[in-house]
């Protein structure tokens, strides 16, 4: 299918970037709604909740993203970015409101279930408005920019969530994401424009991307192998720091922060790096066997007990989340402005159903064989992720 998303002599070069930085701001807004519930844990068990419960209603909105993803999908590829965008984040503000305002624990996890399902919208739409008005040499490095809205959530949660619920209480940190979400869809509201595709006539006779070929699910698959050392860094990284190497754990905190901005600055590099060599398939195959030698020398490392690990896992954390960003625009590349949400969509489910079940997983491997184990197990994942990168399949990004 001829590709239709390059952007028009109608906006210029700062109202793209304006775009881009709305996009990204809307991102993390959701990141902060999604992810911030889990800094509540320790308010929570606190006030008397036990521990399960207290995981329980953290991962409420988790589950509402996961449910929803395809559905709003399918909603952008029918009615344009900007119309998901807005209704979702003014979606996630009411949700939000209503978390803030609930009485009870069944009341407050259901709020932030359909926060977390509101917020979903937010995945395929942000994206595709940067696939939408970048031309095709730029798109790897502003969608980099873009990938860097989720530890930018993160951080922004960890710094403000956690010890507003200490301070003031559970409904006072929650309006953090709220806030930041009702500030995001004035932004949209403001700046983004749809990007420009086909008259709808031509929609339905737009092709089936998955029925033209393999390349969508073996980028699905290669996402999904990838996730596994992505997650297991991020989720077990300050506890193997503290627990096996002895470090104060706030000591432990700087170097997973340090690790997390190395890796949004590696979104952003790698991005760039897929422009310039004019391919999105080869660096993802460059950085999944990165991520494989990195993991095996991680936990060679662990194993005899050497310093260069700790410098390890900071490369490890950078190298496991570098494929996202390619990942993301190649699909939305090939699967184009009619099916580009729902593969999104797909993407997206794929990846947080995999990264739900690395914590429990890599638990019992680290229980029964070790840190060193571990970590050397997960660089069979990448292993096994780079022969699938379809880059023989890829075409031409001009």
């Amino acid at each position: 299918m001829t590709s239709t998303l390059a952007p028009t002599p109608t906006v210029g070069a700062a109202r793209r970037w304006a775009m881009l930085a709305a996009s990204t701001l809307a991102q993390a807004a959701t990141a902060v709604m999604v992810h911030g519930p889990a800094f509540l844990i320790p308010a929570l068990h606190a006030q008397g909740m036990s521990l399960p419960r207290a995981g329980l209603v953290a991962a409420a909105p988790t589950v509402g993203v996961m449910l929803t993803l395809v559905a709003w999908g399918a909603v952008t590829d029918r009615r344009g970015e900007r119309f998901v965008l807005l209704t979702g984040l003014a979606g996630t503000t009411v949700a939000g409101l209503a978390s803030v305002l609930a009485g009870g624990t069944a009341a407050l996890a259901a709020a932030l279930f359909l926060a977390g399902a509101a917020a979903a919208s937010t995945n395929a739409a942000s994206g595709r408005v940067v696939v939408g008005w970048f031309p095709p040499e730029r798109r790897g490095l502003a969608m980099g920019v873009r990938q860097m809205a989720q530890p930018v959530g993160v951080g922004i949660a960890a710094v403000s969530i956690a010890a507003i619920a200490a301070t003031s209480g559970v409904p006072a940190a929650l309006v953090v994401p709220t806030i930041t979400c009702a500030l995001a869809a004035v932004v949209v509201l403001a700046v983004v424009v749809d990007p420009p595709r086909p008259q709808h006539r031509d929609a339905e006779s737009a092709a089936n991307p998955y029925r033209q070929d393999s390349y969508l699910a073996r980028i699905h698959a290669v996402s999904v192998l990838l996730v596994v050392p992505q997650f297991l860094v991020w989720t077990f990284s300050l506890v193997w720091l503290v627990q096996d190497r002895g470090w104060a754990p706030a000591a432990a905190g700087a170097v997973v922060a340090v690790a997390q901005v190395a890796g949004a600055l590696g979104r952003i590099a790698v991005g760039h790096l897929s422009d310039v060599v004019g391919s999105r398939m080869r660096p993802l195959r460059w950085v999944a066997l990165a991520a494989a030698g990195t993991l095996a020398f991680l936990g060679l490392a662990a194993a005899l007990d050497l310093a260069v690990a700790v410098l390890l896992v900071v490369v490890a954390t950078l190298v496991t989340v570098a494929d996202n960003g390619l990942a993301f625009t190649a699909v939305a590349e090939r699967a184009g402005p009619f099916w580009s949400g729902r593969a999104l969509g797909v993407q997206n489910t794929a990846q947080f159903l995999t990264a739900s079940v690395v914590p429990p997983l890599a638990g019992l491997t680290v229980t029964h064989l070790g840190y060193a184990a571990t970590f050397a197990v997960a660089a069979a994942f990448p292993v096994l992720a780079a022969p699938l990168v379809p880059v023989r399949r890829e075409r031409s990004l001009s």
